[in-house]
Formats: C-alpha cells, sequence, structure tokens
C-alpha cells in the first residue's frame, strides 16, 4: 500500500492563496497522496492562549512526516513561521524550503532551517517530501 504523508505547511495568514495552491499542486500529482496537518483560516485554532496554541501546533507538527515552509521573503515577518521551523527542527521533523512561483529572493527565517530549498514545481516537492520524510 502505498505511503501517505503527512504535511504541515508553514505558512503566513495573509498569503492563504499560495497555501491553497500548494496544496492543489500536491494533490494533483498521481500516485502521490498526502493529509494536511496545519491550521487554515477556514480551520483555525480558535483560541487567544498563545500557550494553547503553540500546544496544538506542537502536536500537530510532531504528528507530521515533512514540514513545508513557504519561503517568500514576507516568512521573515512571522514570529509564528519561525516558532512552527524551530518546534520542528526540535522534533526532528525535516523543513523542506518551498519558493513561490516568481520569486528570486527566500527568506533566511526558512533558509536557514531548511534540509533543502525548491522551487514551485510539482516533481520537485513530490521528490523532496519522498527524500526527507521521516
Amino acid at each position: 500500500m502505498a505511503k501517505v504523508y503527512k504535511i504541515f505547511i508553514s505558512h503566513s495568514w495573509q498569503y492563504t492563496d499560495t497555501l491553497e495552491a500548494l496544496r492543489n499542486l500536491i494533490n494533483a500529482r498521481g500516485y502521490f497522496s498526502a493529509t494536511y496537518e496545519e491550521s487554515t483560516r477556514d480551520k483555525p485554532i480558535n483560541s487567544d492562549d498563545e500557550g494553547y496554541v503553540k500546544r496544538r501546533l506542537s502536536h500537530k507538527i510532531a504528528n507530521s512526516d515533512v514540514i513545508l515552509a513557504l519561503a517568500g521573503v514576507y516568512a521573515s515577518h512571522s514570529s509564528w513561521m519561525q516558532w512552527e521551523l524551530d518546534k520542528a527542527i526540535e522534533l526532528g521533523i525535516p523543513v523542506i524550503g518551498v519558493i513561490p512561483r516568481g520569486q528570486d529572493r527566500i527568506s533566511t527565517i526558512v533558509s536557514t532551517r531548511s534540509v533543502v530549498d525548491i522551487k514551485w514545481n510539482t516533481e520537485s516537492i513530490v521528490s523532496a517530501i519522498r527524500a526527507y520524510a521521516k
């Protein structure tokens, strides 16, 4: 039976369209199955209690095989993305930087924490997930 990869996509909530585009790109790939662990605007963690939110995110990250980090420069301005990537490293979950289409510069928050940074290409993304997922 084919492996179903559990993926957490670290993203900035201001760029939800990029998150959805990445999910669609992965889901359209034949012979590759994935479920997603991150919180989204549609399924947020509804709490103002930062400790509670961090516990919930920690559980989601720990439950993942790999973290995909959207590596647009906006990631450098997201304290939550930095926290998620640092938590992934602490938990031994590999981080893959995904460079959004048309971006030349990427966030150092992502590039300094990722095992690899890849271009926005279905085969590159799927190959990296297969290579680095725990």
